[in-house]
């Protein structure tokens, strides 16, 4: 399965040992799911994780930030998506459409508008835990 993880559930995951840590790990040591990336997602992730504000353990940001550049697969996007809604959340409806993704995986509600645009189902962390880890 192709997937692709909306920062704020990367984030999520880093700060709290909860459902959006069960899952980023479960998508990334299952060899049945592929990770997917674009060069923007994996800026956007690199920086985030790096904030110092939100104060990220060291050990789990290292932890998160070895796990992106490990086991994600790059994408290469030659689509511009136009999303009004939110325009720094296009570079994730460019990669589902490039990449053909089957899931996007986000806490996002601006996601919601955007399901019309791509064929890629999008769902939260709680519906992904719900459909694919019980």
């Amino acid at each position: 399965m192709r997937v692709i993880i909306d920062t704020n559930i990367l984030i999520s995951a880093a700060l709290k040992n909860r459902v959006p840590e069960q899952v980023v790990l479960f998508v990334a040591c299952n060899l049945e799911y592929t990770w997917l990336v674009s060069e923007e997602i994996l800026e956007e992730y690199q920086s985030v994780l790096n904030r110092e504000k939100l104060n990220i353990n060291l050990d789990k940001r290292n932890l998160f930030l070895k796990c992106v550049k490990d086991v994600t697969t790059l994408i290469r996007t030659d689509n511009t998506i136009e999303f009004k809604r939110d325009r720094k959340d296009a570079k994730f409806l460019s990669c589902a459409i490039a990449a053909k993704a089957d899931l996007l995986i986000t806490g996002d509600k601006d996601f919601s508008e955007a399901q019309t645009l791509i064929e890629t189902k999008i769902i939260s962390v709680s519906q992904f835990r719900e459909a694919y880890l019980s």
